[in-house]
């Protein structure tokens, strides 16, 4: 026998809608009314965007680094301001919330792999040009006055 069609709740139907609706019931201590698995599963998101977040960031500083260190007659005050931009938003997210202040370095392997590959592209030099290990250290990528030079 085919199991019955579940009938689709709020969640399913408007999730913004959703969204007003559970933070009024936990505001209101209403506990009968929380999607409580909706409600953890939601939650659990917002701790992966910080990090999707952090990830995005530090891969564009660490293109805009390269650039800078492997182009130095193509330095620009747009790239200085990228870099600029995503070190501030970088310290502005881990003041935020300090849990995630060993998470750059963590995946900073990662991130680089990924930004190699990204500035060979916006770049126009080979993948090869660039080191196969991040050339700089976590501390000098979040340092406000750290500019690479020329290697």
């Amino acid at each position: 026998m085919a199991e019955p069609l579940k009938k689709p709740t709020l969640y399913d139907t408007d999730f913004h809608a959703w969204t007003l609706d559970q933070a009024a019931k936990l505001r209101a201590r209403a506990h009968n009314g929380i999607d409580w698995d909706h409600a953890a599963e939601e939650i659990e998101s917002l701790g992966h965007s910080e990090e999707s977040e952090l990830e995005s960031r530090l891969s564009v500083l660490v293109i805009h680094l390269l650039k800078w260190r492997f182009q130095p007659d193509e330095r620009s005050g747009s790239w200085k301001g990228t870099i600029i931009e995503q070190r501030y938003r970088i310290g502005r997210r881990m003041r935020r919330s300090p849990s995630l202040k060993s998470y750059p370095r963590a995946i900073l392997a990662e991130e680089y792999a990924y930004a190699r590959q990204k500035a060979a592209l916006e770049t126009g030099l080979a993948e090869s040009a660039f080191p196969p290990a991040c050339p700089f250290a976590i501390e000098e990528i979040l340092d406000p006055d750290f500019y690479p030079e020329a290697g």
